[in-house]
């Protein structure tokens, strides 16, 4: 009973949310009586998560600069995340802070369940403290339906940016002496790793690791407004373009090559780094939020560069996003939640940060970096320089992750193509963007 109860609760939940999404709402929510005062008092905020690094190592510092306000920090798995976020928001005791993901979360904008931050953004300075890439994809029009626009709901609270680990003895040993220049270069020296008699790729096609590759392909083929401009939802945009369909036959064909492993359909993410850091594989493609990790694993005998453009010389472009955080607008604490929001600009936190793996969100803040986070400190430099940084591809609509994934194991096991594999994301665009 107690079970058929909450079912019927969450699908209440689902349809009121839905309803929200498709009329665009009533007005954002705004938070009132902004202040940088906080309450002397003992409080707890709860604050749902992801990603950690960096989350509790940042909830630990601000404590230490608030002893009187305590955050409780609620982990989740990934994918369990992306589908359990918006009921835990609609629920009636939601968490006061929430990491953002701006393809899970956007219908919580026009349902009024998270904060415009904008009273924040003015009172605390935000606009001009903050790379305005990063808050750039944090913001939406009223009906979460184009970002880069409108009202600010999330604060960056680490940066990230997309690029390829290596194993420094793996490539030497298949006679590779410097990072590619260009992707002919990078597909040359996977060739001289396989015929080497070594697996070339580790890659999660299970997980989100799939779709990263065809996403790092699509970046150094394609036009980056082009790509940009879907990813932010601008009327007319689309995803079948010619760069889009060459990233996803190069897919295939390094599966035909043996670059791929057979079994990536039945890799996790986690796996796939695994094997990387284990050396049973020469590169490995995710992001700088795995970099402590890494390092750990493998010490000095790791690398890192960005997936190279098809021609040198170009300007650098790779996806890379921020772990954000937004606050409810059901908190009874939301300026004591803001001040968190705030601390991420903190030279204690950028310390956290760049410790975790992650870019800093005050890019003024002076770093000290050896082996492969000044691999990454180095080229996130290049990107930031060349405004190349681009959202994730998931971003794009409510449930394109889940369009993305199936789509590149179709790719993966040679059951999809090309063309049918952008037709399915170009429609889950449309039935959202219209």
């Amino acid at each position: 009973m107690r079970t058929r109860s909450l079912a019927a609760v969450a699908a209440a939940m689902v349809v009121a949310l839905s309803a929200c999404a498709e009329s665009g709402g009533t007005e954002p929510a705004k938070p009132s009586d902004v202040s940088k005062d906080l309450t002397t008092e003992n409080i707890t905020l709860t604050l749902a998560y992801t990603d950690d690094p960096p989350t509790q190592a940042l909830i630990d510092a601000f404590h230490a600069l608030h002893p009187n306000i305590t955050i409780k920090g609620q982990q989740t798995p990934f994918s369990d995340y992306v589908k359990s976020i918006k009921l835990s928001m609609a629920a009636d005791t939601p968490p006061d802070i929430a990491e953002y993901n701006p393809g899970a979360m956007r219908s919580l904008v026009p349902a009024g369940l998270i904060y415009d931050l904008t009273p924040y953004e003015k009172l605390y300075g935000w606009g001009e403290a903050f790379p305005a890439s990063s808050l750039e994809v944090l913001r939406s029009n009223q009906a979460a339906k184009e970002y880069g626009t409108g009202g600010l709901y999330a604060v960056p609270g680490a940066l990230s940016v997309l690029g390829v680990y290596y194993n420094k003895s793996m490539v030497t040993a298949a006679g590779i002496a410097d990072t590619p220049s260009t992707l002919a270069d990078f597909e040359q020296d996977v060739a001289a790793v396989k015929k080497g008699g070594k697996a070339p790729l580790s890659l999660g096609g299970l997980q989100v690791g799939g779709f990263q590759l065809w996403n790092a392909f699509t970046n150094a083929l394609g036009d980056e407004s082009q790509y940009r401009n879907w990813v932010y939802g601008k009327p007319g945009s689309t995803i079948q373009t010619d760069a889009a369909k060459q990233a996803a036959q190069k897919v295939i064909d390094w599966v035909n090559a043996g670059y791929i492993p057979a079994s990536a359909n039945a890799t996790a993410d986690s796996d796939a780094q695994a094997n990387f850091t284990n050396g049973k594989s020469a590169y490995l493609v995710t992001g700088n939020w795995a970099a402590s990790a890494i390092e750990k694993a493998m010490g000095d005998n790791v690398g890192f560069f960005l997936l190279p453009q098809a021609t040198a010389g170009d300007s650098v472009v790779a996806s890379g996003a921020s772990v954000a955080y937004s606050i409810s607008s059901k908190t009874k604490h939301p300026n004591e939640a803001a001040a968190f929001l705030d601390f991420m600009r903190d030279a204690k936190a950028a310390t956290v940060q760049f410790d975790t793996g992650f870019m800093p969100v005050n890019n003024e803040t002076a770093v000290q970096a050896t082996g492969v986070r000044a691999d990454i400190a180095a080229d996130f430099k290049k990107v930031v320089a060349d405004n190349g940084i681009v959202p994730f591809p998931d971003f794009a609509s409510p449930n394109m992750i889940d369009r993305l994934t199936s789509g590149v194991q179709g790719l993966l096991s040679k059951k999809t193509t090309p063309d049918a594999f952008l037709t399915s994301l170009q429609e889950s665009w449309t039935e959202y963007h219209g």
